[in-house]
């Protein structure tokens, strides 16, 4: 199972695009079952009901204070922030997620084929450097953005930020994700999206 099939590299070849912009968490990184684990500890440590995983599936890839509010919508803000305290906790205290196969070697292509690219993530910037250096991909990425530094998708301005810092038009830019998230943020963006056939929404 590798990002690189045929209709992500029918996407790329011959086409108007020089940024490529990727969702982190199920797009590279295999971290379903772990996002779900630790947020059922982190409720259960405040006498929550667990969500089912159905549900915490389709927040992952928000930023966690939207998350919360979807999630957990009958408790109030200050109980949401404990609940992220928590999660981030244990999350980065568990062992790294692994990366999908073949993710280093076709991000290597495309690098050496020409393409700039970034990340667009709705993990925390301290969650994703852990990961970059972890899997020591960090030098792939000509600009990364994290939820808890910007707006949560399916805001643009995400998408917005990355592509002003790169000189680069929505015409030219594609992102790459694996969730109604990821399509609906580059749609407000005015740019082109490829969905992964893997990752939480599959």
């Amino acid at each position: 199972m590798s990002i690189l099939t045929a209709r992500f590299d029918r996407a790329v070849k011959n086409s108007p695009y020089t940024l490529l912009v990727f969702d982190w968490d199920g797009t590279l990184i295999d971290s379903e079952a772990k996002i779900i684990a630790m947020l059922h500890a982190a409720s259960d440590d405040f006498d929550l009901p667990r969500r089912p995983d159905a549900d915490i599936r389709n927040i992952i890839g928000l930023g966690l204070p939207v998350a919360m509010e979807q999630l957990f919508p009958e408790q109030h803000v200050s109980i949401h922030n404990k609940i992220i305290e928590r999660y981030r906790d244990y999350f980065n205290a568990a062992p790294s997620s692994k990366m999908f196969p073949g993710v280093p070697e076709t991000l290597n292509t495309l690098r050496e084929n020409g393409f700039r690219m970034a990340i667009a993530t709705g993990k925390s910037r301290r969650g994703l450097d852990k990961d970059l250096s972890n899997t020591d991909l960090w030098k792939m990425f000509h600009t990364t953005r994290c939820a808890d530094e910007t707006s949560s998708k399916p805001d643009p301005r995400m998408l917005h930020e990355i592509m002003e810092q790169l000189a680069t038009e929505p015409k030219n830019t594609l992102m790459i994700g694996d969730t109604d998230h990821d399509l609906k943020m580059a749609g407000n963006a005015g740019v082109d999206a490829v969905a992964v056939t893997y990752g939480v929404q599959q």
